[in-house]
């Protein structure tokens, strides 16, 4: 069966971060992607103008709904901005035995706040027991354990200090490109690319959705943590910086043009029309 993965964040407008990147990275990584929405926003490639909460009792059905029919092989949260949305994640994710990515994500790339102050300590204390493991990059990191360094060694101890099962400490910032993994006992250092050009916006969540792609898939958290690596530069490396006026969305299907070309030529010769075809329509 298809590995399930389900996404509990926020939806951006724009296309390229939160829900949006999830499912993107799912389908790039073989996985059917499943959303329970926490808030929308109003955001575009130079920022965040609003932000629309849902109710927490909504998001607790849209959870139920997914995993009472569907279920899921692993889940990853995002931008879930609230401490009643935390406490209704948690509540509902805990006793499942679900692999868990908790992608700590507290600021936009544009400095808009997506995490409210008051959500951090419930963030922590809820839903880093439950994870699987925590994907801060290094400015979350640090804010998170109260930490000055840049030794994602360091950080990612004091992660799971604070309670995670394992830290993963994204390589996209500060001056060594590498992810760092610390799951209790073992270190892993995962060499990263850094790409020069200004399509980095949902590189956070392509990644930290490619490694719940890859638990759901049964490979082991280093093989999936290797794969998000993976995946996460890829689509910073295909990133669409012509798009906006800000910081480009990354592009993790950057391949799926060339598909659908392929599919098109190869159904050209068969009497229906290919677009007919391909969406199951009658050809006239």
């Amino acid at each position: 069966m298809i590995p399930r993965v389900l996404t509990i964040a926020s939806s951006d407008s724009g296309g390229g971060a939160g829900i949006r990147a999830d499912l993107k990275a799912f389908a790039r990584c073989g996985a059917h992607g499943m959303s329970a929405i926490v808030a929308l926003t109003a955001q575009n490639t130079l920022g965040v103008t609003s932000i629309a909460e849902q109710s927490a009792d909504f998001v607790r059905d849209q959870i139920r709904a997914v995993l009472g029919d569907i279920g899921a092989d692993a889940v990853k949260t995002g931008m879930l901005f609230s401490s009643a949305i935390i406490e209704t994640v948690a509540d509902e994710l805990a006793g499942r035995g679900l692999p868990l990515v908790v992608d700590p994500v507290m600021v936009a790339s544009s400095g808009s706040r997506l995490l409210l102050p008051d959500a951090v300590a419930t963030l922590t204390g809820r839903l880093f027991p439950l994870a699987t493991v925590v994907t801060p990059n290094l400015p979350e990191a640090q804010a998170l354990t109260g930490l000055g360094t840049e030794d994602r060694g360091v950080l990612a101890e004091r992660l799971v200090a604070m309670g995670a099962r394992a830290a993963l400490v994204t390589g996209g910032h500060g001056a060594t490109p590498a992810d760092h993994l610390f799951d209790g006992q073992a270190h892993l250092a995962i060499p990263v690319a850094r790409h020069d050009i200004a399509a980095t916006h949902g590189a956070g969540c392509t990644h930290s959705a490619a490694l719940a792609a890859g638990l759901a898939a049964g490979l082991s958290l280093p093989d999936a943590a290797r794969q998000a690596a993976a995946v996460a530069g890829d689509a910073v490396a295909h990133g669409l910086a012509g798009l906006g006026g800000g910081d480009g969305p990354v592009h993790a299907l950057h391949g799926l043009g060339e598909c659908n070309a392929k599919v098109l030529r190869a159904g050209a010769g068969s009497g229906a029309p290919a677009a007919a075809r391909l969406l199951g329509a009658r050809a006239p």
